[in-house]
């Protein structure tokens, strides 16, 4: 790809985020990556971890200093080319599914109109859910793509499915869609 595209990263707070700082890393070499975090993201991993990799601010609240007249989720919204969430939790799945825009994520989540792409992580439990499931095909009715989640175990111990895919999986998934 010659031209460099705009991804929006969005980061939940889940364990799994330290793996989302690889595939910042990774996609930064040939996108430009605009990273979104949760407050309890920022409980995992530090947005400076984001900065660094992404070489971009990172948003964290929706009450950062605007610069310009339009608010930045509104702003990215008519930029990006992708948004991936990597982790997903299921606190954001649910969100999204019922259209809750409480913060900047699932704002920005409610304001793109674009491609959506979402990696879920969390207990096998949880994954079970009927509640998560329901969001989940919900979310796959109104054409979020899933990469995920993989079976294995998962931080807590747990043995299942609700394990992150790996960042050069998500990658991979990624690129696909941008080509498609």
């Amino acid at each position: 790809m010659n031209e460099r595209r705009l991804i929006v990263l969005g980061i939940t707070g889940g364990i799994a985020a330290y793996k989302a700082a690889d595939l910042c890393s990774k996609l930064a070499r040939n996108f430009d990556v605009q990273v979104v975090m949760t407050e309890n993201a920022c409980r995992f991993v530090t947005p400076l971890t984001f900065r660094t990799l992404s070489r971009r601010p990172v948003i964290t609240t929706l009450w950062q200093d605007e610069s310009e007249w339009r608010p930045k989720h509104v702003e990215l919204a008519c930029e990006a080319d992708l948004f991936a969430v990597v982790p997903a939790t299921a606190n954001f799945l649910a969100k999204a599914a019922n259209g809750i825009a409480d913060d900047a994520l699932t704002t920005f989540a409610a304001t793109y109109n674009g491609r959506h792409l979402y990696a879920p992580a969390m207990n096998p439990e949880m994954w079970a859910r009927p509640a998560c499931q329901a969001n989940v095909e919900l979310l796959r009715s109104r054409g979020v793509i899933f990469a995920g989640p993989a079976t294995g175990n998962v931080a807590c111990g747990a043995a299942g499915t609700g394990r992150m895919m790996e960042a050069p999986e998500i990658m991979e998934i990624i690129i696909r869609q941008l080509e498609s």
